[in-house]
């Protein structure tokens, strides 16, 4: 019975013990991590007319009855 016991806790108090901090880091008050870029700034240089001018011509070509022949 003792044997069992052990075996179903000792896996529990481990679990606790190996938990990694998480937080992000701060220097000075702010954010020091990765900037996220914004997809528009990645591929279009920041134009965000172009962005949403491609996302349109995407969704345009995503309509089933646009694809079909009547």
């Amino acid at each position: 019975m003792k044997k069992a016991l052990l075996l179903v806790l000792a896996p529990l108090l481990l679990a606790g013990c190996l938990e990694v901090e998480q937080n992000p880091p701060y220097r000075e008050g702010r954010y020091d991590g990765k900037t996220d870029d914004l997809p528009q700034q990645l591929r279009f240089s920041g134009d965000r007319l172009a962005w949403n001018a491609a996302i349109d011509n995407r969704n345009r070509h995503q309509n089933e009855y646009a694809r079909m022949r009547p």
